[in-house]
């Protein structure tokens, strides 16, 4: 079993949610939370394990991987799968990406994830599976969240709970799988659009209402793709963390974008107020993927464990500051 402890000393955590309005002007950044190799990590506080979660992109012989912390501050490494299986709509070499978890009102859990679609291998579909415990296993719902192959297909779920007490879950289309080279797959003209996705969905979580609406694409000032969406309604703003650049070189970032409701407009967040997180920001290469806790007060994302991304991307956790429409992770 791996334990991987970090120290934010010089920060004043609870073991239950804090309020989403705060602010902080110390060091919040820190990690990594878990050294080894969990890209695209999402979090969660699961009030009665009085525990946060960690998911995880596919490794260590696992299509999800997992970890927890009582304190925010000491995680540790399960050796279980949470998603044992899969639905049949994936192919054999699942490569799951970017799994999401929410806790639904009933108490029972929702995990979002993307997989590579059996019915084109080249591209992912998103799906959901569901537990009534957020340590699984979960049970693959068998149809898909969304699945547009003829547009590169779709990846990166995150679910969102509105104030209203609807759910939607925003995700990205993978355009850039349809590129024509360079970074990413999308670095030369024509350049494909990448939009991030909203969707409207049903109670238990996962059956779709309507139609999916596009809430953000990529500009020239993203280089070739935006991804890794997760929304949070803090105050009377909804805030759409994104990354840009290529996850595979270090001009990948964390960014976001704001909006009044939760369809839009968004407008993204400019200079000096974003991107949040660059190369070299504590020292950090290629920051990116984020998750924001459904209150605005947490946050994980990924780095490069070492030089380039042979050698995995950790896990590392922050602190948020709202103020207004302004975010900052110091």
């Amino acid at each position: 079993m791996l334990v991987a402890t970090v120290f934010l000393s010089l920060v004043s955590l609870s073991f239950a949610i804090p309020s989403s309005n705060f602010t902080s002007t110390k060091r919040s950044v820190s990690g990594p939370a878990i050294a080894t190799d969990f890209p695209d990590p999402s979090l969660l506080w699961v009030p009665q394990e009085n525990s946060w979660f960690a998911f995880g992109t596919t490794g260590n012989g696992k299509h999800v991987q997992m970890a927890s912390s009582p304190d925010f501050k000491t995680w540790t490494y399960e050796n279980t799968d949470p998603l044992p299986t899969v639905a049949n709509w994936v192919a054999s070499s699942a490569n799951v990406w970017a799994p999401m978890v929410v806790q639904l009102d009933d108490g029972s859990f929702v995990m979002y994830y993307s997989a590579t679609a059996a019915s084109n291998t080249a591209a992912h579909c998103i799906g959901a599976a569901t537990s009534t415990n957020v340590r699984g296993p979960y049970t693959p719902v068998q149809s898909t969240i969304a699945c547009p192959i003829s547009q590169g297909g779709a990846i990166d779920p995150a679910g969102h709970h509105h104030p209203d007490g609807s759910l939607y879950v925003v995700y990205k289309i993978d355009g850039n799988s349809l590129g024509h080279g360079g970074s990413c797959n999308n670095g030369v003209k024509p350049i494909v659009s990448t939009p991030i996705m909203l969707q409207k969905v049903a109670a238990n979580g996962y059956t779709p209402i309507g139609s999916p609406v596009q809430i953000l694409d990529r500009d020239d000032g993203d280089g070739p793709l935006v991804e890794a969406p997760s929304l949070v309604h803090v105050g009377s703003t909804f805030f759409l963390f994104f990354s840009s650049g290529c996850y595979s070189d270090t001009s990948y970032d964390l960014s976001y974008a704001t909006a009044s409701v939760v369809t839009g407009p968004y407008t993204k967040a400019r200079a000096p107020n974003a991107p949040l997180l660059v190369t070299g920001t504590d020292g950090l290469r290629a920051p990116g993927s984020a998750c924001v806790t459904r209150d605005g007060s947490k946050i994980a994302f990924h780095a490069f464990i070492g030089s380039d991304i042979g050698t995995g991307r950790a896990m590392w956790t922050g602190v948020p500051t709202f103020n207004g429409n302004i975010v900052t992770v110091k």
